[in-house]
């Protein structure tokens, strides 16, 4: 590969193309996704894809494409790694509140949870 061609690719591409067809990496089907705004004001195109170096991580591919022009950007795994343990987090927050409102919903009703109720138990 010449000099002068090297130099002009972008980080992009240069990052792509250290991940590809080596022996450990496994890559995702790159996905495409279009998000049209709620009143259908221009739209956006994603094409997401992931690649997965064994000691290294994740690594995220993301080229977005809108009427101004096309961005591309390379997430590292230690950003993968961010966004993946804030969505966990967000997760398991959402899952306590959702159970916390259920328990006080059938405490309300006079349900006592199952782990409460004396079946099966010698007094």
């Amino acid at each position: 590969m010449n000099e002068e061609f090297k130099h002009s690719l972008s980080y992009f591409d240069r990052a792509i193309g250290s991940l590809e067809g080596l022996p450990d990496v496994v890559k995702c089907k790159a996905t495409t996704m279009r998000v049209i705004p709620t009143f259908g004001l221009g739209s956006h195109t994603y094409i997401i894809q992931t690649y997965r170096q064994r000691e290294t991580g994740d690594t995220i591919f993301l080229e977005v494409t809108s009427e101004q022009g096309t961005t591309r950007i390379v997430i590292p795994p230690a950003v993968a790694d961010t966004l993946a343990r804030q969505r966990d987090q967000l997760t398991t927050k959402s899952r306590s509140r959702a159970g916390k409102r259920v328990a006080e919903d059938l405490k309300a009703r006079g349900i006592a949870p199952g782990f409460m109720k004396a079946e099966g138990r010698s007094a």
